[in-house]
This record gives structure tokens, sequence and C-alpha cells, in this order.
């Protein structure tokens, strides 16, 4: 996802004369959705912090949505939509022969790129992730059901065996759970250090070739420097 700018307004906007005005009032609320968001979660979330962040009047806010939770939905979607796309799009070029850490390295990259993306708005969204509660944890499974179908594709086509839905799981929850800990680490409004991406790398990569690779994958992996402990 894009970063999105969360300085607030210096005056509340007229209402938009044309569609392109229209598009540029709707993408102002959704990006104020964000900046809410990233500073309160969904439980937080209200139409009155939406408008005060974006500079509209109260009107002008319901002529695009009904309430709050329709940005925070259309956020979403587009998290989502980047999320998928750019997995798709790192397996979809893939063509045999291609070795299995190099399948690993085009999903984790894939996950890095998305998580900067969103900067300090990571934070919330992975707090939500497993709260039944919240529109994230419903949006997280339907982008992980996409990317579990992409995956399954991807090692169809390449004729390679296609793993388990548990081994499945089990690394992108790692992917998941590793990007969290690298952005956590970070400064807010700042990127993570080179050394700390590099180390996260190496960690998820370990992990997808024990839970995706297969016995030439490793044997393949134990000849490329520091990647396996002695």
């Amino acid at each position: 996802m894009t970063a999105h700018n969360t300085e607030r307004p210096a005056r509340r906007g007229r209402p938009p004369q044309t569609p392109e005005q229209a598009d540029e009032v709707r993408a102002r609320i959704v990006a104020a959705t964000a900046a809410v968001f990233t500073g309160t979660g969904s439980r937080g979330l209200s139409v009155a912090q939406i408008i005060d962040r974006a500079g509209l009047a109260r009107p002008t806010f319901y002529r695009y949505f009904a309430n709050a939770a329709e940005p925070l939905h259309a956020l979403l979607t587009v998290s989502n939509q980047e999320l998928v796309g750019g997995i798709r799009t790192a397996l979809g070029s893939a063509t045999a022969p291609i070795e299995g850490v190099e399948l690993g390295i085009r999903l984790i990259d894939a996950y890095l790129a998305w998580a900067r993306g969103h900067g300090t708005m990571l934070r919330p969204l992975f707090a939500e992730l497993h709260d039944p509660g919240s529109p994230v944890s419903a949006y997280r499974e339907e982008a992980l059901e996409d990317i579990r179908g992409i995956i399954r594709e991807t090692f169809h086509v390449l004729d390679r065996p296609v793993p388990t839905p548990l081994d499945l799981d089990a690394a992108l929850h790692l992917c998941e759970y590793v990007v969290y800990r690298v952005s956590a680490a970070s400064a807010p409004g700042s990127e993570p250090e080179a050394a700390v991406v590099e180390e996260a790398r190496l960690t998820m990569i370990r992990v997808l070739l024990t839970t995706l690779g297969t016995r030439a994958d490793l044997e393949y992996a134990l000849t490329i420097p520091g990647l396996l402990r002695d």
C-alpha cells in the first residue's frame, strides 16, 4: 500500500464539482481513515475523528460513505490487493527449472515490499489479525486464501510437490510474524535497518526451505555460504 499523507488539511473543502474532485475527496477520506486507524485501531475509529483529520464537513463525508467502517473496508481492500498482487507477480514470473530457495526469496520479498508501503499502520493491522471482532481478521483470511491458491498453482505449474495445508499455513504465518517483528523494531516513520531486514530474510528463507522445500532444495541451500548455520 502506498504511504498515506497524515498531515491535517488547513481548511475544510467545498463539495466536489467534477469526477476527479470527487475521487480526490474520497481518497482524502480514506487517507484520513488510515491515519486514525494507525492511532486507535478499528475499535477507536469514528466519523468525527475521520472528518476532523480530513478537514471535511460531516455532510461531505456522508456523500461517499455511510459510516466509519466503509472507508476502513476500502483501505483494507487495497491492502489485500497489493499484498496478493505482489505475490502473484513475484511467483507468476517463475519458470522451470527454478530452485526452491529462489521461490522462497520471491515470496519473502513480496511480503517485505507490501510492508514497506504501510509504515506505522502495520502495528494496528498485526494487532488485530487474530481478533474475530475486527474487520482486519476477515480481510486477512481472504488474503491468505488467495495466497494459498497462488502458491499451489505455482508449484503445480513448476511440477514441484504441492505443500500440505499445514505446512503452507505455517510458512505464511511465519512470513507475517517476521515482517511484523521487522516493522516493530524500526522507529515510527523510518525504514528498518538494512541489517535487520537481511537477518529477517534469512530467517524466513530457512523456515520456508523446511516447510515448502524438498531434499534437493536443502542440498542446494547447503552450497550457498551463510544461508544455513553450520
